[in-house]
């Protein structure tokens, strides 16, 4: 048992790089096909009034060249006069990208929550209760979703996702009150994931299937279910540059360590939608440069909100500068005490098999090479430790302010 202990982290991170790996190729296949059916969609041209294919209930067609062969998608009203005998189905892409998401998500945030979701100086929880906070914004953000679907806000696109964006941002408002930034970001993003695989699985497909149904016995199928498809659909299509940019976001403290880190996601996600709109307008023929332009001005407001502070205000300085020696001397007890439980060749801290990016602390060489890191993540971000496991104080973080802004010697 005692072995089987000491190769679990090895084992978990084996697990995290194969599912990560897994999540990233099916996300990719479900968001390819997602974009070029609403590409798809926008791009069809109606066939002349009294051709063959409208008498045949086309309601639009396309040409299109590629890979040297040429294809020529249609779409009907409802369905065609007779089902084919081989119909493909657009579901796995998306059901696989969940499952391989929330076994990720467990991998990496719940097997190791006091590490990766609680931050006691944002809520003191309990590993439990960090998962149920987590677990309740996926269950309770598609029941929301749901309703505002099917109420009459749902009729009204523009309103509809407005309340929709809101009902985002207010999840993350929450969750960053609750959990750690890190882990608020990628619940949010799990939620919109559960939302959009709750679409597929839910509407789109059930819906799907009433209609070959109909088919099957004779009758001619109701088109309300490809209208609810498409509307689901379409909210599918935007969700993603939100939902992409979080599958990231772990990697960029500056985010989600900020004092209003739910206002930087808003922000972000909110550019997404813009620049997103941008490409659905312009596949219908239509090209409205304000939406990237907008987009572009609130990530750029975003980056200019987020600068760090310059050299020299990052926190309370000594009276009297140590000698070099002395003051890399104190800075290497503070990463000792800090920080090598995790960044180090062989890591102490539960839950990690290796150094986090690879950065190893626990030499002198590791802590020379990797000083402008330690500066930004320690002082300027408070990104690490991670959720402050080890306790590292203000006047510390001062301290290696002091000596990364002095030279950063290390002798």
């Amino acid at each position: 048992m005692e072995l089987l202990g000491y190769y679990l982290p090895y084992g978990l991170e084996w697990m995290n790089l194969l599912v990560r790996w897994l999540h990233v190729i099916t996300g990719i296949a479900w968001i390819g096909a997602s974009f070029y059916f609403v590409w798809l969609d926008n791009s069809l041209r109606p066939p002349a009034p009294g051709s063959d294919l409208a008498q045949k209930g086309v309601s639009g067609e396309l040409w299109a060249v590629h890979g040297g062969g040429f294809y020529n998608p249609q779409k009907y009203m409802a369905a065609p006069a007779q089902l084919p005998k081989e119909l493909h189905w657009f579901k796995w892409e998306a059901y696989s990208t969940w499952l391989s998401g929330f076994a990720l998500l467990t991998i990496v945030y719940y097997f190791n929550a006091q590490a990766m979701m609680v931050d006691r100086g944002v809520a003191d929880l309990s590993s439990w209760q960090a998962i149920g906070v987590g677990l309740a914004s996926l269950v309770v953000g598609w029941i929301v979703y749901d309703l505002l679907c099917r109420s009459k806000l749902g009729k009204h696109d523009l309103a509809f996702g407005a309340v929709v964006y809101l009902l985002l941002v207010g999840a993350a408002w929450v969750l960053t009150h609750f959990l750690s930034g890190r882990a608020a970001y990628i619940h949010v993003g799990a939620m919109i994931g559960t939302i959009m695989v709750a679409n597929v699985a839910m509407v789109i497909i059930p819906g799907q299937r009433k209609m070959v149904n109909e088919m099957v016995a004779g009758r001619k199928p109701d088109p309300i279910y490809g209208i609810r498809g498409k509307q689901r659909s379409v909210h599918n299509n935007y969700f993603t540059l939100p939902v992409l940019f979080i599958m990231i976001s772990n990697h960029f403290a500056m985010t989600y360590r900020h004092d209003h880190a739910w206002l930087v996601l808003a922000a972000i996600m909110l550019a997404g939608v813009f620049i997103r709109h941008f490409f659905n307008l312009r596949h219908k023929g239509r090209i409205a440069w304000k939406y990237p332009a907008i987009g572009v001005a609130i990530l750029l407001a975003t980056m200019v909100a987020l600068l760090p502070p310059p050299p020299g205000f990052a926190g309370n300085r000594a009276a009297s500068a140590p000698s070099s020696a002395a003051q890399f001397a104190a800075v290497r007890t503070i990463i000792d005490q800090r920080c090598v439980s995790c960044h180090a060749a062989h890591p102490t801290q539960p839950g990690f098999a290796t150094a986090p990016a690879g950065v190893a602390l626990d030499d002198v060489h590791g802590i020379g090479q990797n000083a402008a890191r330690i500066y930004q993540q320690a002082v300027q971000l408070k990104a690490m430790p991670l959720a402050n496991l080890t306790n590292m104080t203000d006047a510390e973080r001062a301290q290696v302010a002091a000596w990364f802004e002095s030279g950063a010697k290390t002798n």
